[in-house]
């Protein structure tokens, strides 16, 4: 298979995490017989200081005529520090998501064998955790209107919702579902959010259409607390953008590693790939970033695109690694520690 990826290393260890995840999905292309040609383009902070625009014209050029895009982080301290900046690396992330038409973000959160007492939970809370969260990622309160009045003295956001919007997201949720074990959660806040009793009753006219899917409905506020009690019991959960955003990275912990974790963006043209962290801006250049979570974004790549050995491959490699002690600072827990390359060169060396 040819495949065209566009690559956006974005800002802080992006750069550094990217590189590794081309260096073990070049080295899958080798074994399997594929050709990948990547496509760098600007976006984040380093797009802001470059042309000024953190998610340029000539990016989205770039990704829209991709197979797939394949994206690091983005983030600086010099934005993330000064709350009145007219342009801001954020900006370039929803701005990419509406013009791709990216509304469907798919967050995993599973556990490792070799890891288990690394988790801040207890080993019998976690053991066979295996859940997928589906964010809505294209509406919501991140995308209503929003301003000052008063003199600035008061805010607002607005939240808003269509009917089509959660039937699109809900449909990915079902579907997702009927593949596993046939069990999903709608989380909302409907006993005080009409946007959320839109979402419910919206669901719930769905089910007559997948009879073998069992449906339960939370409020979100019991799902945060249910995730560190049993997260076990969850399988598949479709939320909205702000809930989900919270909910996924509370769930990313109970692995023992946010920097293991992938996720997916997905649209009705092209999907986005990326690891769940920040560009934390202080490991910048110290070859000491976890690249697990971006080699196993790019392993989900793989297998959207049909190619499940390839992507099985990978994972099998990040698995060996855990098992064999070929972990970055974050997972070490005062072992040897190695660095973000080589790490890279040893799954590719692996896959």
């Amino acid at each position: 298979m040819k495949l065209n990826i566009a690559l956006l290393a974005g800002d802080g260890i992006g750069p550094e995490v990217i590189n590794e995840a081309v260096k073990v999905s070049d080295a899958i292309a080798q074994k399997f017989g594929h050709e990948i040609t990547w496509k760098p383009a600007l976006t984040g902070a380093a797009a802001i200081d470059a042309v000024g625009e953190p998610y340029p014209d000539a990016t989205h050029e770039v990704c829209k005529n991709a197979d797939a895009v394949l994206f690091g982080a983005i983030g600086h301290p010099k934005y993330d520090n000064d709350p009145s900046a007219p342009v801001r690396p954020e900006q370039g992330l929803l701005k990419m998501r509406k013009a791709l038409g990216l509304f469907a973000n798919v967050r995993p959160t599973f556990t490792f064998p070799s890891l288990l007492d690394k988790s801040p939970l207890k080993r019998e809370r976690i053991e066979g955790t295996d859940l997928v969260f589906l964010r809505e990622l294209t509406g919501g309160i991140y995308f209503g209107e929003k301003g000052r009045k008063d003199n600035g003295d008061t805010a607002y956001d607005n939240c808003v919702y269509t009917r089509a919007e959660v039937q699109r997201l809900a449909k990915k949720g079902f579907e997702l579902a009927m593949t596993r074990s046939k069990k999903l959660c709608c989380v909302d806040k409907a006993n005080v959010l009409e946007t959320s009793r839109l979402w419910r009753e919206t669901v719930q006219a769905m089910e007559k259409d997948y009879p073998e899917v069992e449906v339960s409905y939370e409020f979100v506020d019991a799902v945060a607390m249910r995730l560190v009690q049993w997260p076990n019991s969850y399988d598949v959960l479709i939320t909205e953008n702000l809930f989900g955003d919270i909910l996924t990275d509370e769930a990313s912990v109970i692995s023992g590693s946010m920097g293991l974790m992938p996720s997916a963006s997905m649209g009705a043209e092209v999907s986005l790939f990326e690891p769940i962290h920040g560009s934390y801006p202080q490991a910048t250049g110290l070859n000491i970033a976890n690249p697990m979570a971006t080699i196993l974004s790019a392993a989900m790549m793989f297998e959207n695109f049909g190619l499940m050995e390839e992507g099985k491959a990978m994972r099998d490699a990040v698995n060996k690694a855990l098992e064999a002690g070929v972990v970055t600072e974050d997972l070490a827990n005062g072992g040897k520690a190695y660095g973000t390359k080589e790490v890279g060169d040893w799954l590719a060396a692996n896959v």
